[in-house]
């Protein structure tokens, strides 16, 4: 399983390199989402100030998690949304299925949710005879070819203008092929709208939820989310338990911070706080809210002090907009639900660092994804720690996986070059071959090819250096 991982990753990242077309949609649109982002933060002094109390925040509410889950469940249930509890995807999705059935509901329009996407919910509707409609305009545009998102922010960022004009006038009904925006955007809204009307559900994701008051906080830009949220008579919620703040103050700071390192905004255009059913005196909204909190490995990452840092993330994306990794190979590259850095920390703890041992190692170190995190999420720090995680099995750790990294050959050719440096006489014997036979071993060998896939072989000297001082007549001692 390691090995299959691991050559999908390696294949699928020189693919991404070998496609001019790709590499230029992603260094355009990084470009122009750092620049926006250095715009909201002026001043260097101002953005550590929000940086800091983001993170405090953050790093408060998991430090309290187990308890403001709790509030949160009383606040929601006394405020007529119903809470549910999940340990794994396969039982969020068996609950959110049910909920639909036992409505005799067929069509699910869905808001922007990557807990969703982790959860896989859209093919497990669809195999059991619900129909998924994203009414993201990015998800919409990757559904439609039977994709899945590049970016967590920007699903559909890896593809221009002409590539989307092509695919609509192919995949829509009646419709013409046009490179301008506005018409692009005008056809995805006509079947959007109809969707909306026609839905039975609505399904988004939360940004944040707060424990004092029960109300689930929803970022967007495309007035989708409140769509799918308030226009079908059920609307449920998905999030990971992390995602809890303690009260509604705590909630300014980080969607300030968020606007600006997701997409350079100052404000996002809506920002909704959900925080119950259609009341007996209003005129819309769903008349059912249902909240699904979803653990997937989260509770095991929180049992770490150290990795538990992993968990402050607030899906900005920020740190792949400025990963050199990620502009480079796209997310697809990554064979993950979440891509980039955050992704290469978050997703071999939830599936297993062995299992998962490539994307741990798919990273420079350069340190740029911990220089812009909002929340400071020491991510070089984690990646390193899990490395190590993947080879070695410490009884005190609950990493997923740990050890199982860990390769039999690469063990014994590590002893057997520690029992050759330790013996003088088996090494002047190995140097020896080295010099007189290095030079023929044939392009390609297999001990090599890793090293060799992108330098020149090496071609050891004809001569070691103990001989040649011993030829010149000095002292090798």
């Amino acid at each position: 399983m390691h090995a299959e991982r691991e050559i999908l990753f390696r294949e699928s990242a020189a693919a991404a390199l070998l496609d001019p077309q790709l590499r230029a949609n992603f260094r355009r649109a990084m470009d122009g989402l750092i620049s926006k982002r250095q715009a909201q933060f002026p001043d260097p002094r101002d953005l550590q100030e929000l940086r800091d109390l983001s993170t405090a925040i953050r790093s408060r509410s998991l430090l309290r998690l187990p308890e403001l889950l709790e509030q949160l469940e009383a606040s929601c249930t006394k405020n007529g949304i119903q809470v549910h509890w999940a340990e794994t995807c396969e039982q969020a999705n068996e609950l959110i299925l049910g909920l639909l059935q036992a409505r005799g509901a067929k069509t699910l329009v869905k808001g922007k949710s990557m807990v969703s996407e982790e959860m896989h919910l859209n093919a497990f509707l669809e195999a059991n005879g619900v129909e998924a409609i994203e009414s993201d305009l990015g998800e919409y545009i990757i559904q439609l070819d039977g994709e899945t998102p590049s970016h967590i922010i920007m699903p559909a960022i890896h593809k221009n203008k002409d590539q989307i004009a092509r695919q609509f006038s192919q995949k829509i009904k009646d419709a013409k092929y046009t490179e301008d925006v506005d018409e692009l955007t005008a056809m995805a809204r006509k079947v959007l709208r109809q969707k909306f009307l026609e839905a039975d559900a609505g399904l988004s994701g939360v940004n944040f939820a707060v424990a004092e008051t029960g109300t689930l906080c929803l970022v967007e830009n495309e007035g989708n989310g409140r769509m799918s949220t308030h226009v079908p008579p059920l609307h449920i919620a998905v999030m990971g338990l992390e995602k809890v703040v303690a009260d509604l103050e705590s909630v300014a700071p980080l969607y300030a911070i968020l606007t600006r390192s997701a997409t350079g905004q100052a404000v996002s255009t809506y920002f909704n706080l959900i925080t119950g059913p259609r009341g007996a005196d209003e005129k819309d909204g769903p008349r059912e809210v249902h909240l699904v909190i979803l653990d997937n490995g989260r509770s095991r990452i929180y049992a770490d002090p150290e990795l538990r840092a992993t968990l402050r993330c607030i899906r900005c994306g920020a740190c792949m907009n400025h990963c050199p990794v990620y502009t480079r190979v796209g997310g697809h590259a990554y064979e993950a639900v979440y891509p980039g850095p955050i992704g290469k920390i978050l997703t071999p703890q939830m599936e297993g660092v062995g299992v998962r041992h490539d994307l741990v190692h798919g990273s420079s170190l350069c340190g740029a994804c911990g220089e812009v995190c909002p929340v400071e999420i020491p991510i070089p720090e984690i990646l390193v720690r899990l490395r190590r995680e993947a080879t070695h099995s410490d009884p005190g750790s609950q990493v997923a996986g740990k050890g199982t990294g860990r390769l039999a050959s690469e063990d014994w050719t590590w002893r057997l070059w520690a029992a050759v440096l330790k013996r003088p006489a088996l090494y002047r014997l190995a140097t020896w071959f080295a010099t007189r036979l290095g030079g023929a071993l044939p392009a390609g060998v297999p001990l090599l090819r890793e090293w060799t896939r992108t330098r020149t072989q090496p071609v050891p000297a004809r001569r070691s250096l103990s001989e040649r001082m011993r030829a010149e007549g000095g002292s090798h001692d």
